[in-house]
């Protein structure tokens, strides 16, 4: 069985065309689809985005990143900020968890009127996941990562801790934490 958030690729000749155009990849753990865009080649030194961080990290990163119905972003969070920019197609639901124990849904998309938002930032270790909203086809965003990501800095959610830590966003953390995948080896992200 094909995990929920690592399906097959829709059939729709625009996404297939969109992954074609970007040389989009399945993004292992994580899900969703993504192509690295940029990493810097200044490195900065270990521990610059706080203890989380130990290794030397570019500056910065960027990927494009591909969400479809059978193809999310599962809750995970990383030691840098992320910052999410919408270039097209239909909104994307992002809920965030922060280490306060507070929530938070935010809606990434073009209609400025409906409280979307074209750009959301996600502080480092900030537990965040993303799924495109109800009846879209797909969204094609980016994510610039600063320091630069690198997949040591990567903590996948597990559904039970995070359901017990954050009780009020039950329903939002199964629907982004598919279970009975566990990290594995990770290629690096921009």
């Amino acid at each position: 069985m094909t995990s929920p958030h690592r399906g097959p690729l829709p059939e729709d000749p625009e996404v297939l065309a969109i992954v074609k155009a970007l040389g989009l990849v399945p993004l292992p753990q994580e899900g969703g689809l993504y192509a690295e865009t940029y990493r810097s080649a200044r490195i900065l030194p270990a521990f610059s985005a706080g203890p989380q961080q130990t290794g030397p990290r570019a500056c910065a990163t960027a990927i494009y990143y591909l969400v479809t119905p059978t193809r999310f972003s599962a809750l995970h969070r990383v030691a840098s900020t992320e910052i999410f920019h919408f270039y097209l197609g239909d909104s994307v639901h992002m809920l965030q968890l922060g280490p306060d124990g507070q929530g938070k849904s935010l809606v990434i998309g073009a209609n400025l009127a409906a409280g979307e938002r074209p750009q959301v930032v996600v502080p480092r270790g900030v537990w965040q996941g993303t799924r495109l909203a109800p009846g879209g086809r797909f969204a094609l965003l980016g994510c610039t990562v600063s320091p630069g990501f690198d997949f040591a800095d990567y903590e996948h959610g597990d559904r039970a801790r995070l359901t017990r830590q954050y009780p009020a966003w039950e329903a939002d953390i199964a629907a982004l934490t598919p279970e009975g995948e566990r990290q594995a080896d990770l290629p690096a992200r921009g």
